[in-house]
């Protein structure tokens, strides 16, 4: 047999060429599959619970279960610019891709929500009220979220009274300066006798360091990262559910952003959203709240819980606060009845599933 040196030359180049190629042809392959970086953005610090132990772990969730075709940047403190009472509209604009927002910035917007931050209708724990208001807002809420794709909505814990004398009555709030998270707290709180401020709560730490308030009215959740149990020395709870009030949350994304998703990672993103995200949320929240509460104990604040009949006189004063609403959403068009008989509803049920 006769060596053929050019051919044997020309085979060797062909399948050289080959090698080389495949590489670059698995490159190709892998380029065409979809990959999305999506910016969110909250007004926290990324210190702070709601960012280091929810959104960052729900971000890094997505990204795994799409095997690192879907990124999700965070900005939190507010980095892409506005101010939190915008964050709804820059996920409507698509400003960012995420955000994540309290809907009692902007009052009266999200009537429906509004629903569970009524004084004395959610549960002491953020988990069966996250569970609830997810179930409620697939009920109630198309409308009132349709400009958005709603990842999830979910509520805080308990929220209590943080302040710089001992409240242990209702005549002990006359006259304080309280700052509120969400209309209807204030209206609550006025009812009882305080003074109501309302502002975000970034502003909070300045606001008690500067006296331009006396306390404010928080879950436990968020007393560290505002260094609230720095500035004042007493708290106040109140026992049992219903519970005094609440502020709802949302994280959104926005609707074009979503819908140009490929099926497959819209998929993720669904799977990882509704009661999947709320309960997340909700388990944070409830066990911050016991970490939280005993640091602040051995730290030597008081924390004191009011009596049951004091409890009563609250609930029975700040009724107005529910009249009032009751007759608003009518004027809106809205059945208020409904939308609290919904509201206790499904928390009831969600207390005795948890």
């Amino acid at each position: 047999m006769t060596f053929d040196r050019r051919r044997f030359l020309g085979r060797t180049l062909t399948w050289a060429g080959s090698a080389v190629a495949a590489p670059a042809v698995l490159r190709v392959t892998r380029a065409h599959a979809q990959e999305v970086t999506l910016k969110m953005h909250h007004f926290l610090p990324p210190v702070t619970v709601g960012h280091a132990k929810f959104l960052k772990p729900w971000a890094d969730k997505v990204a795994a279960e799409s095997n690192g075709r879907i990124k999700i940047d965070i900005f939190p403190s507010m980095q892409l610019g506005g101010t939190p009472p915008q964050l709804f509209d820059q996920a409507r604009d698509g400003v960012a891709d995420l955000v994540w927002t309290l809907p009692g910035y902007t009052p009266g917007r999200f009537t429906g929500l509004e629903a569970f931050e009524l004084p004395f209708v959610a549960n002491k724990r953020a988990l069966v009220n996250s569970l609830a208001v997810t179930e409620y807002a697939q009920q109630n809420l198309k409308d009132e979220l349709k400009d958005v794709h709603p990842i999830c909505v979910w509520t805080h814990d308990h929220g209590l009274i943080h302040a710089n004398r001992q409240v242990k009555t209702m005549e002990d709030l006359k006259g304080l300066k309280l700052r509120f998270p969400t209309r209807l707290a204030g209206e609550a709180l006025r009812a009882l006798g305080a003074n109501a401020i309302g502002m975000p709560v970034p502003q909070v730490p300045e606001s008690l360091a500067q006296r331009v308030i006396d306390g404010c009215v928080v879950p436990w959740e968020v007393v560290p990262s505002i260094k609230v149990h720095e500035l004042v020395k007493y708290h106040t709870e109140i026992p049992g559910s219903p519970t005094f009030y609440v502020a709802t949350f949302v994280l959104a994304m926005n609707k074009a952003k979503y819908e140009a998703l490929a099926p497959d990672l819209r998929a993720v993103i669904d799977k990882n959203s509704g009661a999947v995200a709320a309960g997340m949320a909700g388990r944070v929240w409830d066990e911050q709240a016991i970490v939280v509460s005993d640091m602040v104990r051995k730290r030597g604040n008081t924390i004191t819980v009011i009596d049951e009949s004091e409890a009563a006189r609250w609930r029975k004063t700040t009724e107005p606060v529910i009249e009032n609403w009751l007759k608003t959403t009518k004027e809106k068009g809205l059945d208020g009845e409904k939308l609290l008989a919904d509201a206790r509803a499904a928390i009831a049920r969600h207390e005795k599933a948890a």
